[in-house]
């Protein structure tokens, strides 16, 4: 026969498992009550932009240029090698070179001066003063008489006036050599430049020439 029932208390865990388990259901119920899904968002005011993406490409790198030739160093040549000890070679002795000596030339001792000599008609007309020309005689032309002499001309070196004219060669008529020597002792001349002159003179139709 079986004894009487009597009731038991359950564990304290068990109790506390229990009502951990029933304020987790509660507080789950709170919170789906209060939580509320936001409306949805109306996007069809938001307006819409385009956007162009570019790449932009690197610049192209310009070619590196190729080294340039580096001149190779020349190698000097090998210093020469030079003997330690020189022989020294004394010169050979200068030759005296024995100057001739020369004569002395004596001063010359300026004398007094040389008249002039004679001189060509050519000469004289150059240092001439006055210097007439000789006239053809009426009488030789209306004679046709014509000729060629020679006259010589003294002058005074110091005054250059003519002291003396005589006919060397006489042209063949006197009238002709009388006009030649009375024309050329009127003759002057530049003072120490003349002595004597020797002037060749022709008588023609058309006048006298020397």
């Amino acid at each position: 026969m079986a004894g009487p029932l009597l009731f038991k208390p359950a564990p304290k865990w068990q109790v506390l498992s229990a009502f951990g388990g029933a304020l987790l259901v509660h507080g789950i119920a709170v919170a789906l009550a209060f939580h509320k899904e936001p409306p949805p968002i109306d996007t069809s005011d938001i307006p819409t932009a385009t956007i162009e993406a570019t790449l932009d490409q690197p610049p192209a790198e310009e070619p590196t240029p190729p080294p340039e030739d580096i001149p190779i160093p020349e190698v000097p040549p090998p210093p020469e090698i030079q003997p330690e000890f020189h022989e020294e070679q004394t010169p050979p002795p200068e030759k005296k070179t024995q100057q001739k000596a020369q004569p002395i030339k004596a001063p010359q001792v300026a004398g007094p001066p040389k008249p002039p000599g004679m001189m060509t008609a050519s000469q004289a007309k150059a240092v001439a003063i006055s210097a007439p020309r000789p006239d053809y005689p009426y009488e030789a032309r209306s004679r046709h008489i014509t000729g060629s002499g020679v006259c010589v001309v003294s002058v005074d070196t110091g005054s250059g006036s003519v002291t003396d004219a005589t006919m060397a060669q006489s042209i063949g008529n006197p009238v002709l050599d009388n006009s030649a020597v009375s024309a050329f002792r009127r003759w002057r001349f530049k003072p120490g430049t003349v002595s004597k002159v020797r002037i060749p003179i022709t008588f023609t139709m058309t006048g006298a020439s020397y």
